[in-house]
């Protein structure tokens, strides 16, 4: 019997690399029927929120806040060194401080978001939009930062805007841990035998573009903001790495971190349920 999933992934290069595969049924889906949507992270985060998904990449914070639903598969997610998002600002030497001035966010349940928070309370007005709309609004004056993620943290400077603080070097130097940016995970109304062949199929497919990279440039450029290769795969070997492949147990301490820096500013009640990563036979892959 086919089973249908309900699957929603990001329209960034890292998501597209990795589920070029699966997209394009180039590794064996195990007797699943994917349904797959390509959408926005904070449109992802909504959707999930919604029960739209049976399977989907989502914003640690967001996975943070749905843990009774929800659990995270070893293969897909975004975490390591050096990955976090960028904190720009519309001109040079200026620091978030003040009531009135804004900040624009990629989403309210994004895990840029959340940085922000727990880095800079209290200090501007949040607003958010589209994370693409964020550095054009800055370079027209219509805001005075912007949490910049995906390929923007590779063409700021063409912008002209000023750096304030890379808000992932500031996560690796606070907890000594890679930052955990977000991560595929499965509802609980799924049957084990079935997130089981769900993370099957995403590793194949994660691996099916690992030995031929450039057979992925094709379906990345058909989603991407920025169209040129060389972009693509600075996003690629950056945000695509061994915990791509398997979380482990870095992973599941990082993912404790962030949980317990989320519980901190009252973000989480101390009686949440901990964020687990999905277990096959003894293993996290």
């Amino acid at each position: 019997m086919t089973i249908n999933i309900r699957l929603g992934i990001s329209t960034c290069p890292n998501d597209t690399f990795t589920f070029h595969g699966l997209i394009n049924r180039l590794v064996d889906w195990r007797s699943l029927n994917f349904e797959v949507e390509l959408l926005d992270i904070q449109e992802l985060n909504d959707r999930l929120f919604a029960g739209r998904f049976d399977v989907a990449k989502t914003s640690f914070h967001a996975a943070l806040l749905l843990s009774e639903n929800w659990t995270v598969l070893p293969s897909g997610s975004a975490l390591g060194f050096g990955v976090g998002p960028l904190l720009l600002s519309s001109g040079e030497n200026m620091t978030p401080s003040d009531a009135n001035q804004v900040t624009l966010c990629p989403g309210r349940h994004t895990t840029a978001t959340l940085l922000f928070k727990l880095f800079y309370p209290n200090t501007t007005t949040i607003q958010h939009v589209v994370f693409s709309d964020i550095m054009p609004q800055l370079q027209q004056g219509l805001a005075d930062f912007g949490v910049c993620i995906h390929e923007g943290r590779f063409t700021w400077q063409d912008q002209h805007l000023g750096l304030v603080e890379d808000l992932g070097t500031r996560w690796e130097t606070e907890t000594h841990s890679p930052l955990p940016l977000g991560g595929i995970v499965a509802g609980r109304h799924l049957t084990d035998d079935v997130t089981a062949a769900v993370q099957a199929v995403i590793f194949d497919s994660l691996q099916y573009a690992m030995a031929d990279r450039d057979s992925a440039l094709p379906t990345m450029r058909r989603f991407a903001q920025e169209f040129s290769d060389e972009v693509l795969m600075q996003h690629v070997d950056l945000y695509v790495n061994n915990w791509t492949v398997d979380l482990g147990e870095v992973g599941r301490l990082a993912l404790q971190q962030l949980s317990r820096r989320a519980a901190e500013i009252g973000l989480l009640s101390e009686d949440a349920r901990p964020l687990e990563i999905f277990t096959i036979y003894g293993s996290s892959s």
